[in-house]
């Protein structure tokens, strides 16, 4: 099913003021906020208004989304990405509803913590540098590579605990990753929570390491990927594969692969946008009389 407009989904124009947007979200969130509307579609319309609000209130997002609609949002973050940054503390706040900051927002209406609040960490980018002839601009072509990279262990299927036994949850933090320091001072007491330094932060422990990736749960390999060059693409442009690029660290989502394409000088052709240019010489009566003569092309002649 497509998704609807951003704009749509709050019900205002997109010339509309932060302000505006910030008191759409409320109204709406107010309506849908599966704590007050028990009907069976509140929680799906609530994630559709967070979603919209998250990112038409973030400028750097707003112009993407305004550029390219949902498939710029796409290419460019991903979900958990979306609502990284989006302020909606102080819009629960003013409507009465407990926050717990970002992290609450996943736990209670979308089934998980984010990845970055879990410990995980999202894998590196990768850049490629490809060599490509003007005839592979002008007809498109898929190309092989072959692209060093850390993947997740295909022994222990990224567990990190020796084939035959699992990780276990940590007894320390009970698997939340989180501990807490009480400190009482007077008549005040503080409480600070701190990534739990017996699993650091994983929430559970390995008690057998798997022997190829001892633990780590990733490996370097090197994989060969197939690039399709496009009819037309331009030199020094970059094309993104999602998800081609290093393994996210304790179960992170992976970089992505950025191939940087380089369009060879050509022996007799040269390129200017979407023109190719040939030179050659003619003599005097060609040029006083007019003539006819056999060029090359890129196709042919």
């Amino acid at each position: 099913m497509a998704k609807r407009d951003y704009y749509e989904v709050l019900g205002i124009s997109r010339n509309a003021t932060k302000e505006e947007i910030k008191n759409s979200y409320r109204k709406l969130a107010l309506q849908y906020h599966p704590d007050r509307n028990k009907s069976p579609d509140a929680e799906e319309k609530f994630k559709e208004i967070s979603e919209a609000y998250a990112v038409l209130s973030d400028d750097e997002k707003k112009q993407q989304y305004d550029s390219f609609g949902h498939e710029g949002i796409g290419a460019r973050y991903s979900y958990d990405d979306i609502f990284r940054g989006a302020n909606f503390e102080d819009v629960f706040r003013d409507l009465g509803f407990g926050f717990g900051g970002f992290e609450s927002i996943f736990e209670s209406f979308f089934g998980r913590r984010p990845w970055y609040e879990r410990g995980e960490r999202r894998g590196a980018d990768l850049q490629y540098d490809l060599e490509i002839a003007l005839e592979d601009v002008y007809r498109g072509r898929n190309v092989e590579i072959e692209v060093p990279r850390s993947e997740s262990c295909d022994l222990c299927h990224g567990s990190g605990a020796k084939p035959g036994t699992s990780p276990r949850e940590c007894p320390k933090c009970r698997g939340s990753g989180r501990v807490e320091l009480t400190k009482t001072t007077g008549f005040a007491r503080f409480v600070q929570i701190m990534p739990c330094d017996k699993c650091r932060g994983k929430g559970t422990v390995i008690d057998t390491p798997c022997p190829r990736c001892d633990g780590s749960r990733i490996v370097k390999r090197t994989r060969k990927i197939t690039v399709r060059i496009p009819p037309g693409i331009e030199d020094e442009q970059s094309l993104r594969l999602r998800g081609e690029g290093e393994a996210g660290q304790d179960g992170g989502p992976l970089g992505d692969l950025y191939v940087i394409v380089h369009v060879k000088p050509h022996k007799i052709f040269r390129r200017r946008g979407d023109a190719i240019l040939y030179e050659t010489p003619i003599n005097i009566v060609q040029a006083t009389l007019g003539t006819e003569i056999p060029v090359p092309a890129l196709n042919g002649r």
